[in-house]
């Protein structure tokens, strides 16, 4: 049995939504990155920024990086207020410190 044009319709839909956010957010991630260290993705980049958002009780995502030189990651956040802070974050996704981004007005 065929699904109707509604259930296709529909399904189309959600995978475009769904790869849609996937972009958004793998972009949101990596834009204004032109540090050496890489990027995080996949799995890690969504408990990294689920860590980072609940620490700082919200704001965005808008840079990560693996490797960094204070910590295994550091997740920018640009909170509601316009300011940006950098979490830093041991390899299970514990906080291990918070700083004022210094680079904020780059």
């Amino acid at each position: 049995m065929m699904p109707n044009m509604r259930t296709k319709t529909a399904a189309s839909l959600i995978a475009g939504a769904l790869a849609a956010v996937t972009l958004a957010v793998t972009g949101a991630a990596a834009a204004g990155s032109d540090d050496a260290e890489p990027s995080i993705t996949g799995q890690a980049l969504a408990a990294a920024s689920a860590a980072a958002l609940a620490h700082t009780g919200g704001g965005r995502v808008t840079d990560t990086e693996v490797g960094d030189e204070d910590s295994y990651y550091e997740v920018e956040v640009t909170l509601p207020d316009g300011g940006k802070v950098d979490v830093q974050l041991d390899a299970q996704f514990n906080v291990v410190d918070q700083m004022a981004d210094s680079e904020a007005d780059e």
